[in-house]
């Protein structure tokens, strides 16, 4: 398996420290707080050790303050229904006993019923656009210094996108931003694993958009996801491509939203994400903010 997403699903296999209570370790610390999408990916990994058989169908989550890097993420959680046919979880995570991320999971049965969806849209091939390290060693140099080591690194998730990041610089632009992403290696038939994959990958440059509207280059502003939402409607594999579709249709007084849209690369829609970012002006001539790793 590639060794960086051999990491990610390690840390996906949170220690059971006592029942309903999980402790997960975290990525290598970079130049940043901790990464968002990995909180709740262990979050909803937590809540699916809780549960039999039942799939996850959506996840509604708040970050409430920034984690730290250094100390493991501890994850209590509660058993707010066993239905018939649903099943709900609320999870709260811990970091220095204070809350930093608080979510709630639904589970179903699937059932048949009437089915339609809007139809995939037209997108460039991923084979033919740059990787997220060939636009890091193109455009690296116009990223700040403390982070282009941290851009250079191999990634548990490989994403093409139609856009480049806006820490490498580019024209405001309002139209979607079309991301390829998939892990890089084969992956064993666990639904839940694939579900907290793509958690994880949901949050990886999503709040972004809300800035490419405005952008010149991204050392004006301080951006940080205040909440995260995401859909499963479809089973769904992360080690083959799915196109996320990215669009931010409003910001206003310094937050901004952002959807996303996910399909499988043959054509079904297997989830939505929605997510709304803080965005707040900083004083230019400053050192740039340190960004949300789901920033990058």
């Amino acid at each position: 398996m590639h060794e960086a997403l051999g990491r990610l699903v390690d840390l996906l296999r949170l220690e059971e420290v006592e029942p309903d209570r999980f402790r997960g370790r975290n990525e290598e610390r970079g130049p940043m707080r901790l990464f968002g999408g990995q909180v709740a990916a262990q979050a909803l990994a937590a809540a699916g050790r809780t549960v039999k058989e039942r799939r996850a169908h959506s996840l509604h989550g708040y970050f409430l303050r920034p984690g730290d890097p250094d100390l493991p993420v501890v994850y209590d959680v509660h058993r707010i229904r066993d239905g018939s046919s649903f099943t709900t979880r609320r999870v709260v995570a811990r970091q220095h006993e204070k809350a930093i991320f608080n979510m709630s999971a639904s589970f179903h049965e699937p059932e048949p019923s009437y089915e339609h969806q809007d139809e995939m849209p037209d997108a460039p091939p991923p084979e033919g656009l740059p990787t997220w390290e060939e636009r890091a060693r193109e455009l690296g140099s116009q990223v700040p210094e403390p982070l282009r080591s941290w851009l250079a690194r191999p990634r548990a998730i490989e994403m093409r996108s139609t856009q480049a990041h806006s820490w490498f610089g580019g024209a405001p632009n309002r139209s979607p931003n079309l991301v390829w992403l998939r892990a890089p290696s084969p992956l064993p038939d666990d639904p839940l694993l694939h579900q907290c994959l793509l958690t994880y990958a949901s949050d990886m440059g999503l709040v972004d958009n809300i800035y490419r509207p405005h952008r010149k280059r991204r050392r004006d502003v301080m951006m940080a996801s205040l909440d995260h939402a995401v859909w499963f409607h479809r089973p769904l594999r992360v080690d083959d491509w799915i196109l996320y579709v990215q669009e931010s249709p409003t910001a206003f007084g310094a937050r901004g939203f952002v959807h996303g849209a996910l399909f499988a690369r043959q054509g079904p829609r297997i989830g939505s994400v929605a997510q709304e970012g803080l965005m707040r002006r900083t004083d230019p001539k400053r050192a740039a903010p340190a960004p949300n790793r789901g920033d990058l």
